[in-house]
C-alpha cells in the first residue's frame, strides 16, 4: 500500500503509515477479496463515478455538487480527504453504519450522494459495500460509489486532485 499524501518531517509520515498500517491489518477483507451481497462487488456498475467524473462535477458551476461522504478510517479522513467531504464513519462496523445513518436521516431519498473510502484496493474494501447497502436499504436513490482502483493516494492525490487535511 503506498501514500503519497503529505510533506512533513519523515517521522510523522511514518508513525502515521505504521498507525494506518496497523488499522487495516485488523481487517480481516484487507487480505481477502470482498464477496457477498455487503462487498464492493454488489455495487451496480451504473453507480460507480470514476475520479476524473468527481473532479469535473466538483469543479462545475451551479447546485448540483453532491454530498461527499467518506465511510472508511478515521485516521485516514484525517491525512487527507477529497475537499468538502464529510467523515460518515466506518462502514465495516456497525457504529459507523449507526453514523452513517444517523447522518443521513434528515435529507431527501433523492438527495445525490458520492460514498468514498480509499483504504485500500477496491476489491478488498470492506467499508463501500455496507454503505452503499444501507443507503440503499434506506431508500436513497441516487448515490454514486467513487471507484479508486488502488486507493485514495494513489488514486486521487497522487493525480493533484483536491485534497484537505485535518491536521
Amino acid at each position: 500500500m503506498k501514500f503519497t499524501f503529505v510533506s512533513r518531517p519523515s517521522g510523522a509520515v511514518g508513525l502515521a503509515m505504521l498507525a494506518l498500517l496497523f488499522v487495516c491489518a485488523q481487517c480481516p477483507a484487507q487480505f481477502t477479496p470482498s464477496t457477498g451481497p455487503g462487498s464492493t462487488n454488489s455495487i451496480p456498475q451504473a453507480q460507480l463515478i470514476q475520479p476524473e467524473e468527481l473532479v469535473h462535477l466538483l469543479q462545475a458551476a451551479g447546485t448540483g455538487k453532491p454530498l461527499l461522504l467518506q465511510v472508511g478510517s478515521h485516521l485516514l479522513f484525517d491525512e487527507a480527504h477529497i475537499t468538502g467531504s464529510v467523515y460518515a464513519g466506518a462502514s465495516s462496523q456497525s457504529a459507523g453504519l449507526q453514523q452513517l445513518q444517523s447522518m443521513v436521516a434528515s435529507f431527501s431519498r433523492k438527495k445525490f450522494i458520492v460514498l468514498y473510502c480509499g483504504c485500500c484496493p477496491w476489491n478488498r474494501c470492506p467499508n463501500l459495500g455496507p454503505a452503499f447497502k444501507q443507503l440503499h436499504d434506506m431508500g436513497f436513490s441516487n448515490v454514486k460509489v467513487l471507484y479508486l482502483a488502488n486507493n485514495l493516494g494513489a488514486d486521487w492525490v497522487a493525480k493533484d486532485y483536491p485534497v484537505e487535511r485535518s491536521h
